[in-house]
């Protein structure tokens, strides 16, 4: 909950600029303990809290919510685990039902908020920040 406080008041105090955030208690709490059921409350109460996130992004912002690895609570090691992770992105800029498939690398989130943030890249990403526009 601390977590998406703040993410809130920064996004709702800035006016351009990225606001960053690893919300560790997926990670460190449920998966790395195995808990699951832990992992889904955290799950609804994230989403429970979804929509202030949201509401506090201006009409260019784009929020892109992913995990930097999986970690499923369910398998019998408490390490890092292999599963694909999600990538959601929302705003006014993004158009609705934007399918970003499977990406080839975690390394195309960052290509793409550089593209956004209007900065040059080198790494190995590819920007699927084109894929987003609504056009509108």
């Amino acid at each position: 909950d601390e977590g998406i406080s703040v993410v809130v008041a920064e996004t709702a105090a800035i006016e351009r600029g990225l606001v960053f955030a690893n919300l560790v208690d997926f990670d460190s709490s449920f998966g790395h303990r195995n808990d699951p059921a832990g992992y889904a409350g955290a799950l609804e109460a994230f989403d429970v809290r979804l929509p202030e996130i949201l509401d506090a992004l201006g009409d260019d912002d784009i929020a892109i919510i992913t995990a930097d690895h999986g970690n499923d609570p369910t398998t019998p090691s408490t390490d890092h685990s292999r599963e694909r992770v999600p990538l959601l992105c929302a705003g006014a800029a993004v158009a609705s039902g934007t399918d970003l498939g499977v990406r080839a690398s975690f390394a195309d989130c960052a290509a793409t908020v550089g593209e956004l943030l209007v900065v040059e890249t080198t790494g190995p990403g590819q920007s699927f920040a084109p894929d987003l526009s609504s056009g509108d």
